[in-house]
């Protein structure tokens, strides 16, 4: 089904379910996207084998994310990720690095999404012209069907959990992004692809734990 289409960066991909299609509107706070799209980053560089964590994962100690293979992707957003990982030492602990990286991450995503032309940029006046809202929407429709398709069809069990996808269901789930699927049963499809992204490797459970957390602590300091 999505062969044609090139699959996106995992990051881009987190990006375009956590928008509404037709405003371009955010499904949730920025701040929360930016800590799901700095795991995102994590994970694909995981998953290439160019970045690995350390230490304890009992969830008492620290796990820290470590450079394992120094060589550029050639991708800006993922090669600024190595950058900061070779210039930091010791290594930074997992959740301290998804913080610390997702600052400006949500600008950054977006601007290079509007510069691949997955994204176009618009503007309006409101309230008679004295504020302009910048707005920026798909330039196609199926680069966020294509995404939302492979999460229904996985948890639809028409297609087999590949590493990417499995990786995309846990960090939909870790932000609450399910019911933006636009499924019927939330519950039991934010259920079914839990218990996929459960089963992906070690270390992208241990990124997505550590987005939910940051999340949650997020949510915490704004009620503080």
């Amino acid at each position: 089904m999505t062969a044609s289409v090139p699959e996106l960066p995992l990051r881009d991909e987190l990006y375009l379910l956590a928008h509404n299609d037709d405003t371009g509107q955010p499904h949730i706070h920025r701040q929360a996207l930016a800590l799901g799209l700095a795991g995102a980053v994590l994970i694909d560089l995981v998953l290439t084998g160019r970045t690995a964590l350390n230490g304890d994962t009992s969830g008492v100690g620290v796990q820290r994310v470590r450079l394992n293979i120094d060589r550029p992707v050639g991708d800006l957003i993922a090669d600024t990720a190595l950058t900061s990982l070779r210039h930091t030492h010791p290594a930074p602990p997992l959740r301290n690095w998804i913080r610390g990286f997702a600052d400006h991450l949500y600008e950054r995503t977006r601007a290079g999404l509007h510069a691949a032309g997955i994204l176009r940029h618009t503007s309006r006046r409101r309230l008679g012209g004295l504020i302009r809202a910048d707005t920026y929407l798909p330039t196609h429709n199926r680069w966020p069907v294509i995404a939302r398709a492979r999460l229904r069809f996985l948890a639809d069990g028409r297609e087999q959990p590949d590493n990417h996808t499995a990786a995309l269901a846990g960090l939909v789930v870790a932000l609450h992004l399910t019911h933006h699927l636009y499924l019927s049963d939330t519950a039991t499809v934010t259920a079914q692809l839990r218990a996929i992204a459960d089963q992906h490797h070690r270390p992208v459970r241990d990124i997505t734990a550590a987005v939910d957390a940051a999340v949650g602590d997020l949510a915490t300091a704004t009620y503080r």
